[in-house]
């Protein structure tokens, strides 16, 4: 037996990936109407996708199944061998099979044609053969065969499942935006995961509103008042309104070490004259996730929460969104 050298193994790697990158971009020029009407039968249904296939096509199936129903489709993969054993009891008549076989002849699937047929549930087919049985029996026909495979003798399904798993994300995200789907459906779905991982909250749940805490100073109030109350509040800002309660300006830590140092006489300087005007604001409905990228984009560590008047309405900040695992 030939022992490939480091380069060599390299060398194979990446023809593998070629082979499989190549074999999903192709299926671009295969899609067109039947993505369309498989968005639509799946939309319409009043039931679940049920996704089968055996094999190497049926662990791909499952991952399918699994997208589908973590972006807002109810999905579940029936395994073919086990369905002719009771299991095809799941099928009902307002359910949408998704079948895989790369051959289209898989003994297993086409055993359940009869029960498909029998209760017209829409077959959507994903195989690498329109003529095979299963291609023929399809409602609508995914062809995701490849030139070849990944493996070398050719016969481990490599870029004929990749292409598969491609094909089944393609379907999968096409209906997450028929659906609206959202970030906040995304935590109902996952509330345990990264994915879910502080989309739960709006700034309103998070962000400092209790008055009395509240760092607020007027904008003719002195500089040294105002820095006398961010001291107080330990927030490392204070909030600037007018005569009319509406926020016009910010002071932070960093403002009043720049305004010491440039500033010989401190004691006469007001709000107005040495605040930063128009600070970045947030409403207390926008999602928490949202003041955190504006945190990011502005290095700022806090934000303004207003009502539609501008009217001050609370602050959050970076440690708020921290600690509730927003970050």
């Amino acid at each position: 037996m030939a022992i490939l050298t480091s380069s060599s193994l390299i060398e194979l790697a990446k023809s593998v990936f070629q082979i499989e990158a190549d074999s999903v971009l192709k299926l671009k020029e295969r899609i067109n109407t039947n993505l369309e009407e498989a968005i639509s039968v799946i939309m319409k249904s009043k039931g679940r996708v049920i996704v089968t296939g055996m094999g190497k096509s049926g662990l791909i199936g499952r991952k399918i199944a699994a997208t589908l129903s973590s972006t807002g489709t109810p999905s579940y993969f029936l395994h073919p061998a086990e369905s002719t054993h009771g299991d095809s009891g799941i099928v009902t008549r307002e359910d949408v099979v998704i079948a895989i076989s790369n051959s289209g002849e898989t003994t297993e699937l086409l055993n359940l044609l009869p029960l498909i047929k029998r209760f017209e549930v829409p077959l959507i087919v994903l195989a690498g053969n329109k003529n095979s049985t299963l291609g023929k029996c399809a409602d609508i026909y995914f062809d995701i065969s490849v030139e070849k495979e990944a493996c070398p003798l050719g016969k481990a399904p490599t870029a004929s499942t990749t292409a598969t798993l491609a094909m089944g994300d393609a379907i999968a995200v096409c209906l997450l935006k028929q659906r609206g789907f959202s970030e906040e459906d995304f935590l109902l779905y996952h509330p345990s995961g990264a994915l879910g991982k502080g989309v739960l909250y709006v700034v309103g749940d998070l962000m400092l509103k209790d008055e009395s805490l509240m760092p607020i100073a007027h904008e003719d109030d002195t500089f040294l008042e105002t820095v006398d109350l961010i001291s107080k509040k330990r927030l490392g800002c204070a909030l600037i309104v007018d005569n009319d309660n509406k926020l016009t300006g910010l002071l932070t830590d960093g403002d009043i070490r720049r305004i010491l140092l440039r500033y010989p006489d401190v004691s006469v300087l007001r709000n107005k004259t040495v605040m930063t005007r128009n600070p970045k604001t947030i409403t207390a409905d926008a999602m928490a996730t949202k003041a955190l990228a504006y945190m990011e984009k502005y290095s700022i560590t806090a934000l303004a929460v207003c009502d539609g008047n501008n009217h001050p309405k609370g602050i959050i900040h970076i440690h708020d969104l921290l600690k509730a695992g927003v970050a």
